[in-house]
């Protein structure tokens, strides 16, 4: 069992509503708050620091709200900002200096007011000027936890949304009346009970606001009969995809797609003795090196072919996929979802899913729907329709900050990493699109890829927004809805949130409950001594990442606390060393109006982004997962426990084909010698007696946990128990 707290990485980057007022009251909070020493909220007693951003705003929209025009409300905002009172479009300038302010999507409610560096001084000027638009509820304070792997560069910076809500847990033994009273003396509102969860409530406070909410679940936590309170932090993690899929935007365009990728498979055998085969199978390497690495050098993949065929590829076995959008009917994915059927806690009109993701009680479906294709469908096809000078024109923030990175660069190569970051963010929405095609893709008619587990079925459950949203209440009922489903394995594609108390005893009463249940989370993509949360609960399988030639991935998080590694995929120097599986990007509504390319472009293998090529540990855990469906598959009465299914697949992982680079060898050697580390912030326990003094784990296990998961192997060893 790892040793929980020291284990974590505290790196992330939360959703909501009822708090901060747009009066002055507001602007005194925001000026309090710049000059206090201390932000903070408490994890099992330690504090997490948190600074307070002065170059975003966060903005919240009244609900059922319509823009003036078509367009989203964000994009309104962000042209009425540009605008002065006469309707003539301008910059808001402070100083004579222009300010050309950049509005973004966050979830379904919020947009991200983003100002250029050098510009804190106009932040007031545009607090007024939202403060005048009539669709605008109210502003919230942005806090962040600079990346310990990142630069301190602005974009670096995580992005948490502090609403006016708490999650409060209460001891099992507190009567009904001994809660009101603790909500009471705190002048707490219960906005509502958590679902698929007990003793868990969504509150607010009726008479603070802004970053005095950190203070009141602070003193909670402190109080009798209180199990935790943490702040319900937005959280925005697609800068963290955004920074790892940031390799892509200098990959070239591949003219002639589809004869190219027929050109690329001709060269291509199909992998041998396999009971089931794809067109696309020879470039999914994570199943079966062989085809692309030849038969002189080791195997670096999982031997997912031969488990196939001692397998019933994962028949029987159900596995939630809790991640962002989720695009069932994708033709690879489609036969393999699970319908939830009738049952005495199903939702209003679940079927396929649920997505927490929403407003309210959320909604029964993970895809993509018309106001989410409006957010984002202007941008994408920017990229294809407007020549290079307008496009620079039209996102000069974004030039800017690519030409004070790249100054040799010419306008074109700004130009081309411009559309390439605004095509690989806009993918990557479909981030649990992705996950759920690695682990469960069969399409009917094998002309695209297969899963870890072909036969298996996945739930989905999606808990992000638009642009990574995603908030401690909407995940912990997500879990807890999953569980309550009967599945058996949860795939959490995620890590680098801020850890969370009433998260982490949502996961532990989850296993306690579900003995069998299997949860399998990311490692994290820090490079960094640690695993992040929620990957670092014991219980929990944390997975990091190796590529192609067997080494761990340039991204790849490592150290005491990894379980296993699984092929992750890079694609800093070519495409084809990603992890192939299904897009998003497919869909007709993207395409509306414009002629589809006939070449390939960013992560996508075709015109369409109907296949992608993708890195990260969000790509290794799945991949687990699917061996861990391939195995229930053949235990199909559950006789295996989760510690059990565990053991095996630790002892029949390997290190055959792995190899440590230099510099990994050389960082383990300092580690060891005179204990330099990369995590300098995390929260670490005083030694309590429980355990011995640790002895140093090899090189291999540092960097690779227990190995690479093997899938022929671990199924043969459930076939014999």
């Amino acid at each position: 069992m790892k040793r929980f707290l020291s284990s974590l990485i505290l790196a992330g980057c939360f959703f909501s509503a009822n708090s901060f007022s747009l009066f002055p009251q507001q602007y005194r909070e925001f000026a309090q708050a710049q000059t206090l020493d201390e932000l903070f909220y408490t994890f099992y007693g330690q504090k997490i620091p948190l600074h307070l951003r002065r170059d975003t705003v966060a903005v919240s929209f009244k609900a059922n709200t319509r823009s003036r025009s078509i367009q989203p409300l964000y994009l309104q905002l962000q042209q009425d900002l540009r605008r002065d009172g006469s309707g003539n479009t301008r910059s808001i300038s402070s100083n004579h200096h222009s300010v050309d302010v950049d509005v973004k999507p966050l979830g379904e409610n919020i947009a991200l007011v983003n100002l250029p560096s050098g510009t804190r001084a106009s932040l007031n000027t545009v607090q007024q000027q939202i403060q005048k638009q009539p669709y605008v509820k109210e502003m919230l304070p942005i806090l962040s936890r600079k990346s310990q792997a990142a630069s301190q560069e602005k974009e670096s910076e995580q992005v948490i949304v502090l609403p006016n809500e708490i999650v409060i847990s209460f001891e099992g033994e507190m009567s009904e009346s001994q809660r009101q009273i603790i909500l009471l003396r705190h002048d707490l509102e219960v906005l509502r009970p958590l679902r698929f969860s007990k003793n868990r409530y969504l509150v607010r406070s009726k008479s603070v606001s802004g970053t005095e909410i950190l203070s009141v679940a602070n003193q909670l936590t402190q109080v009798a009969g209180v199990q935790s309170a943490t702040p319900n932090f937005i959280q925005a993690t697609s800068d963290q995809m955004s920074q790892l899929l940031a390799t892509a935007a200098n990959l070239p365009e591949t003219p002639h797609a589809a004869e190219h990728l027929q050109k690329q498979l001709a060269q291509l055998p199909q992998p041998k003795d396999t009971p089931i085969s794809s067109n696309l199978l020879p470039l999914q390497w994570h199943l079966n090196s062989t085809p692309r690495r030849g038969q002189l050098l080791a195997r670096t993949d999982i031997r997912a072919t031969e488990a196939w065929n001692k397998s019933n590829g994962g028949r029987g076995v159900v596995v939630a996929v809790i991640d962002s959008l989720i695009q069932w009917d994708h033709p690879d994915l489609v036969k393999n979802t699970y319908k939830s059927g009738d049952r005495p806690d199903k939702l209003p009109g679940e079927e396929y899913g649920w997505d927490f993701s929403s407003q309210g009680e959320g909604d029964p479906d993970t895809r993509l729907n018309s106001q989410e294709l409006a957010q984002i469908q202007a941008e994408f096809q920017d990229t294809f329709k407007l020549p290079s000078d307008q496009l620079l024109k039209k996102y000069q923030q974004l030039s800017d900050t690519l030409k004070q990175r790249y100054p040799k660069a010419s306008a074109s190569e700004i130009a081309h990493r411009i559309r390439n970051l605004i095509r690989t963010e806009i993918g990557s929405e479909f981030h649990g699109t992705w996950a759920a095609g690695i682990i469960a893709a069969n399409s009917e008619d094998k002309a695209g890829i297969l899963g870890v587990a072909p036969d298996t079925q996945i739930l989905p459950v999606r808990v992000f927004g638009l642009r990574g949203a995603i908030n401690t209440a909407s995940l912990s009922e997500a879990i807890g809805y999953a569980a309550s489903r009967n599945v058996d394995v949860i795939n959490m594609s995620l890590g680098g949130l801020l850890p969370d108390e009433g998260l982490t005893e949502q996961i532990f009463d989850v296993l306690d409950a579900h003995r069998n249940l299997v949860i399998v989370a990311s490692a994290g993509n820090e490079n960094l001594d640690g695993v992040g949360f929620p990957a670092g609960i014991p219980g929990v399988i944390s997975v990091g990442a190796t590529n192609m030639t067997g080494n761990r991935t340039f991204y790849s998080s490592y150290g005491g606390g990894l379980d296993l590694v699984a092929p992750g995929g890079e694609i800093q120097n070519s495409l084809s060393g990603g992890i192939l599986t299904t897009g998003g990007t497919w869909l007709d509504g993207f395409w509306q109006g414009m002629s589809v390319p006939d070449y390939a472009w960013g992560v996508a293998l075709d015109p369409l982004g109907k296949y992608v090529q993708v890195q990260g540990t969000s790509f290794s855990a799945p991949i687990i997962s699917g061996v861990v469906a391939l195995m229930k598959g053949e235990d199909p009465k559950r006789r295996l426990s989760r510690e059990e299914i565990v053991s095996i697949l630790n002892k029949t992982a390997t290190y055959d084909g792995l190899k440590l680079s230099k510099a990994d060898a050389n960082r383990y050697r300092l580690q060891k010698e005179v204990g330099f580390g990369t995590v300098v912030d995390a929260p670490v326990s005083r030694p309590s007696g429980i355990f011995p003094k640790a002895k140093p784990v090899s090189a291999q296990e540092y960097f690779f946990g227990r190995g690479l998961v093997n899938a022929d192997a671990a199924v043969q060893a459930v076939k014999q128990r």
